[in-house]
């Protein structure tokens, strides 16, 4: 992108993102009247306040949209569309299939965990950006499809484009403990810049909506500053990507930097703000490595040492601010390592990250992308967990056995089910299950097995919950049951359903990052 707009005349330069702004806009204005029922597009709508449902038709046109967008020039991150459309056709899927609203949340996140990974080679780091931003919580019942998600979707794009890591960087080593100290000192700058960068992107989007413009009017009007920016600097266009190689690799002085960097954020926050589809992550992450590349060249020419070198804190650069943007340092720290594929960068880069969280929580409370979750409705949490009960997420009809079901059929129920537990009730009452663990000792005593029944393995005494009670008593009664499903029952002990440990897991920690949201207003 860079090399292509070097090589235009300035005029050229002007104009090609405003026309490119202008049919992007174009299309997100005439493509909203062919909505269908569903409206929603964002993944982090459809997972955290909404249903897992996403539209296709307005998906498509969004991705559409962000291709003139981002082949035009656009200062923004083309991770934005890949991910929509990976969790669109995740949310399809589970359509298809009729899943539960937990668990097709859970499949949008899986989507979206994939998107991440094959637009940057990294599969821990899509997996950790949705369980920590998006659904904010780390349990395995979470985390494991969103590994098993990211590592085939980065299996998939490794076939097309290899394995190497998405920057090459020097040979990095600490030679000396001292040598730590600057870089605990780049998490504490990176921290204290964030959220400014964070209240900008904010503050275009606020003086973008004063104008009662159609967006095509803006985006084009957004698309003529970056064109404006990037007759003096081309550089400015595009998601950075080669600008950070250049970085990294040593190729730029530190003015040219400087001001480059000054440049890209207006460029950065003209399109943020006029309505761009696409991604801030890319952008954030050239930010950070300016900042880090700017810091290094002073840091050298205050010590005087040939082993500091600038590309070195350009990189842990890079994952202190993309951990104080996102105040998800973990994500951070994985996604730098991920992209370098260097484990000695890993000391610097955990103290930096670490630091650069703590000083911008402290400034700034909400994330990057915590206004956009706001104003999608998450100060609805208090009201939609209120109204929230078992029997909102129980599955009908499970599967049952009479106490004189012979062992035979027993033994072929779990086999067809693979349950570890099998209901027993007499004229719909619930009185006890069998556990798949029971019956293990009678497999080898054939002349036992045939006459035993479900009466003889009941198991009386287990826990049941009620149709109206909470999420939260329910996953209290799982805390002191190792099953993944428990019976729901009625008032008189009728069984009703049956509630999986993974939807209240799922249930809960969407209505966690709601709470967040709506506390931080």
């Amino acid at each position: 992108m860079v090399s292509s707009f070097a090589a235009l005349p300035p005029g050229a330069r002007l104009v090609c993102p405003a026309i490119g702004g202008l049919l992007a806009g174009a299309i997100i204005q005439f493509g909203s009247r062919f909505h269908g029922q569903i409206t929603t597009t964002d993944y982090m709508e459809a997972v955290v306040l909404g249903d897992g449902r996403i539209s296709a038709r307005q998906s498509l046109v969004k991705s559409l949209s962000a291709l003139f967008t981002n082949a035009s020039g656009g200062s923004i991150g083309r991770e934005g569309p890949l991910v929509q459309l990976a969790a669109m056709v995740a949310s399809l899927a589970g359509r298809f299939q009729h899943w539960t609203t937990p668990r097709l949340r859970l499949l949008v996140a899986c989507g979206a965990a994939a998107g991440i990974a094959s637009a940057y080679n990294a599969p821990i780091s899509g997996s950790v950006f949705v369980a920590e931003i998006v659904l904010g919580s780390m349990a395995m019942e979470i985390f494991g499809p969103l590994v098993f998600a990211s590592v085939i979707a980065t299996l998939t794009v490794r076939g097309f484009l290899g394995p190497g890591p998405l920057y090459q960087i020097p040979l990095f080593r600490l030679n000396r403990a001292w040598e730590i100290g600057p870089y605990l000192l780049l998490g504490l700058v990176s921290g204290l810049v964030a959220p400014w960068f964070i209240r900008l992107l904010r503050a275009s989007e606020k003086f973008a909506e004063r104008f009662s413009a159609p967006v095509y009017i803006k985006m084009c009007a957004g698309g003529l500053i970056v064109g404006a920016l990037a007759v003096f600097y081309p550089e400015v266009c595009g998601n950075g990507y080669s600008v950070v190689s250049g970085i990294l690799a040593g190729h730029w002085l530190w003015q040219t930097v400087a001001l480059i960097l000054i440049f890209k954020v207006l460029a950065t926050a003209a399109t943020f703000g006029s309505g761009a589809v696409g991604g801030v992550f890319t952008p954030t992450l050239f930010v950070g490595a300016s900042l880090g590349f700017l810091f290094g060249t002073v840091t050298h020419g205050v010590t005087g040492s040939a082993s500091v070198n600038p590309s070195a804190f350009a990189i842990v650069g890079m994952g202190a601010f993309l951990a104080a943007a996102t105040h998800a340092p973990i994500m951070a720290i994985v996604m730098i390592f991920e992209l370098t594929l260097d484990h000695q960068i890993i000391l610097p880069l955990i103290l930096a990250c670490v630091v650069g969280y703590y000083t911008s929580v402290k400034i700034e409370k909400r994330s990057i992308y915590a206004e956009a979750l706001k104003r999608k409705g998450a100060g609805d949490y208090a009201r939609q967990l209120a109204e929230l009960h078992v029997r909102d997420l129980m599955k009908p009809n499970p599967l049952t056995i009479s106490p004189t079901t012979e062992f035979s059929e027993i033994a072929e129920k779990f086999v067809a089910t693979h349950f570890h537990y099998l209901y027993v009730t007499d004229h719909g009452r619930f009185i006890g299950a069998v556990s798949l663990h029971d019956i293990k000792s009678y497999l080898n005593t054939p002349e036992l097995a045939k006459v035993v029944i479900a009466g003889d393995l009941l198991r009386d005494s287990f826990p049941v919950v009620r149709a109206s009670a909470s999420l939260i008593e329910a996953l209290e009664r799982f805390s002191h049951h190792n099953g993944e499903r428990l019976p729901v029952v009625s008032h008189d002990k009728e069984l009703v359903g049956s509630i999986a440990k993974t939807d209240v897991i799922l249930a809960l920690a969407a209505s966690t990052v709601r709470s967040a949201t709506a506390t931080n207003p």
